[in-house]
């Protein structure tokens, strides 16, 4: 048995001399960074992408292994939409920058002033940000631009405007 396992395991107090609160911050594109130097080993930055998750106390963002945990600052979305591969049915399958891939909500799709796309992913417990590469294969899909619509699943699918920033949420 994991220590993740055990019902108390986000209640417990960190180590002795350490903190749960941590320097780490995940940037607007899905780079890790701590102490203010970027995470560059390719290895620990896919950990760290498979260790995001929500304390489930007061919802913040953690980082966990199922051995320790600990806070975690996201300047945007917790997760990135790297690619996406739409299915001779219409419907869109997201890959997301943890090596996870799964259905679009076509229904938790808005766009940010900026121009930038967000999906609801993970069961709908976490923002995703669009990456460029994957913004630009939405494009098959769009049918209107004002305002912006796509067709997912043979549905017409207005993009409602972002109402707050994600790095909040």
């Amino acid at each position: 048995m994991k220590p993740g396992d055990h019902p108390d395991f986000y209640r417990l107090a960190p180590p002795p001399g350490a903190s749960r609160q941590s320097t780490i911050v995940l940037d607007g594109e899905g780079r890790f960074w701590h102490d203010g130097a970027r995470v560059d080993h390719p290895a620990l930055e896919r950990a760290l992408r498979s260790w995001i998750a929500r304390h489930p106390d007061d919802g913040r963002l953690i980082l966990s292994n199922g051995y320790d945990w600990c806070y975690f600052r996201a300047d945007d979305a917790a997760f990135v939409v790297d690619a996406l591969r739409v299915e001779p049915d219409g419907a869109v399958t997201l890959r997301l920058f943890d090596d996870t891939e799964e259905p679009l909500d076509p229904a938790t799709l808005s766009l940010a002033a900026s121009g930038v796309v967000y999906a609801r992913v993970k069961g709908g417990r976490f923002d995703a940000r669009f990456s460029r590469h994957a913004q630009t294969q939405l494009a098959p899909l769009l049918v209107d631009d004002d305002p912006p619509a796509l067709l997912v699943q043979g549905h017409r699918v207005i993009l409602p405007p972002r109402d707050s920033p994600v790095g909040l949420d």
